[in-house]
């Protein structure tokens, strides 16, 4: 006999961008992410809309939506919501078991976390408000040097010549930036040494934390190449990043959802 289909959802919507997973019986079968818009309500309802035209599903499909992030309490269609550093754990745990330590680059904070072996997060370190901490140091710099944000990772890759920074915050680096190109430094050589100043401050947060392997990367931050090399590089290792780095909230929330109906069903 064939199973009922059992399908959840989880709904990140975040300060930057919204991100939204529809799983049937734990299994991914869609995913959509889009800018956030100022009406985060209407953010979800439109990001809900994607999914379901996606997986050809309707709204009575889905048994379960978890929400996550930011925006979570805009959700009106949401279950119930789920802190956001917890689906984090629990997506990573289910893409990557091994893993012990991950990093989440966010638009607007970094932040480092423990995961045990069942997900759960054991202990986090959350970086300072400065922009220089979080992806969003990347899109300042890539708006300095006109560049666009996602043919940073590859172009810092090409730097022969990396140039030092000699700051750590995101206002003074931008400065610095501009009197590099003015001084005639290659463009990706900006970029490897903008790179290596994040992923020390990255480094930093991890050895706080203390490092326990494996290590895994995701958020936005995590889809830059570049900074990816360059924190393997600090750290010695080499990392686990998802495929869509930026969904992992998403798919834990919707991992949460799911498990808050199977035991009512039967594989």
């Amino acid at each position: 006999m064939e199973r009922e289909a059992v399908y959840t959802a989880g709904i990140d919507i975040g300060s930057a961008f919204s991100k939204g997973v529809i799983l049937s019986h734990g299994d991914m079968v869609a995913f959509h992410i889009f800018p956030s818009e100022g009406d985060y309500g209407a953010s979800s309802e439109r990001l809900m809309k994607g999914l379901l035209v996606q997986a050809g599903l309707s709204i009575k499909d889905i048994m379960h939506v978890t929400s996550t992030g930011y925006g979570a309490s805009k959700v009106s269609f949401s279950n119930r919501t789920a802190n956001d550093i917890t689906c984090q754990g629990r997506g990573i745990s289910h893409l990557f078991p091994s893993v012990r330590t991950a990093v989440d680059i966010g638009g607007q904070f970094t932040r480092v976390f423990k995961v045990d072996a069942r997900g759960g997060i054991a202990t986090f370190l959350l970086s300072d408000k400065c922009a220089a901490g979080s992806g969003r140091f990347l899109q300042i710099i890539a708006r300095v040097l006109q560049v666009d944000l996602e043919d940073i990772g590859a172009l810092s890759l090409k730097s022969k010549k990396m140039v030092d920074f000699n700051t750590g915050c995101a206002v003074f680096a931008e400065t610095e930036a501009i009197s590099r190109v003015a001084e005639g430094a290659a463009v990706e050589d900006i970029l490897a040494g903008l790179h290596r100043a994040l992923s020390g401050k990255i480094e930093s947060m991890i050895a706080r934390v203390g490092l326990e392997q494996d290590l895994a990367l995701v958020g936005g931050g995590a889809m830059d190449i570049g900074l990816v090399k360059s924190i393997e590089s600090k750290m010695n290792v080499d990392a686990f990043v998802p495929s869509n780095p930026q969904i992992v909230a998403a798919l834990g929330a919707a991992l949460i959802a799911y498990d808050a109906v199977k035991t009512l069903f039967i594989d």
